[in-house]
């Protein structure tokens, strides 16, 4: 058993609370991926919303479908997120033993769409589940009224129903649609401590050949299968370990140097 807890709320503070959550609960200490706010925007999506999709992906690599449940939550209370009564709903779906409990608005599960990990998600209601949880005496009667008014939903809500869905638990859901979910654009979804720009390109969506010349927003890049391939000082297209199963995403590197520094990329620049 494990737990991932991927978050924008990631202060220190926020970030103990949801792992002594998590740890009381399910009895593991889980590993905290925090993903920013302040990230480049484009016209659709939020760099946090692209950076929790891509690392939703690596967190299933990770696990490799063993058993565990995967906490996602970046959901905006200001601009779009206002046309939600309180913050995006919730949904979840199993990629084989692996529970992934997430919010679905935005950005924050096109990537499961693009690789096609699920056909629909169980859609929750955050008031309505924890009546349910109440009615079966999961729950108590104030813990039930707090948590349907909650403003820290990723400490209040998703771990109790990860734990009790993980548990072989139910609750009331609505189908929805990953049609529904947001194609993803071709733009970097995260950049590494070295500078190098992970991308929501695979190789197939370019006819990726070694020694192929692409022409992309950083100019014509040449396609190396390997890093170590890449000349001094030059930039190219590499096939990355991040992604899952054979698929992996297309990397943005500069050998030596930062490529987000040197190209001037962001999370949510489009390639």
């Amino acid at each position: 058993m494990f737990c991932t807890i991927i978050n924008d709320c990631q202060d220190p503070d926020a970030v103990g609370r949801q792992g002594t959550r998590v740890a009381s609960l399910l009895g593991v200490a889980p590993t905290f991926v925090g993903v920013k706010h302040e990230l480049k925007l484009d016209e659709e999506f939020t760099g946090a919303e692209l950076e929790a999709s891509g690392c939703l992906v690596d967190a299933l690599d990770g696990c490799e479908g063993r058993e565990g449940v995967i906490l996602v939550n970046v959901a905006h209370r200001h601009g779009k997120g206002k046309r939600w009564p309180n913050g995006t709903p919730f949904g979840y779906f199993w990629y084989k033993k692996c529970l992934v409990v997430s919010s679905i608005d935005g950005a924050v599960l096109s990537l499961v769409k693009k690789f096609k990990l699920t056909d629909s998600i169980c859609l929750m209601e955050v008031r309505t589940v924890m009546k349910d949880l109440f009615e079966k005496e999961v729950v108590s009667e104030s813990v039930f009224k707090h948590v349907s008014q909650t403003q820290f939903r990723s400490f209040d809500f998703t771990p109790r129903v990860g734990a009790y869905l993980i548990n072989g638990g139910r609750v009331p859901f609505e189908n929805y649609s990953i049609d529904q979910i947001s194609d993803v654009q071709n733009c970097v979804w995260f950049v590494d401590n070295f500078g190098n720009c992970k991308t929501t390109i695979l190789p197939a969506d370019i006819g990726f050949e070694e020694g192929k010349i692409i022409d992309t927003s950083c100019g014509k890049l040449s396609c190396l299968t390997h890093l170590k391939d890449v000349p001094d000082g030059q930039g190219a297209l590499i096939i990355g370990s991040s992604g899952l199963e054979d698929k992996r995403f297309v990397e943005i590197v500069v050998q030596g140097v930062s490529a987000a520094k040197y190209f001037n990329l962001a999370v949510g620049s489009k390639v």
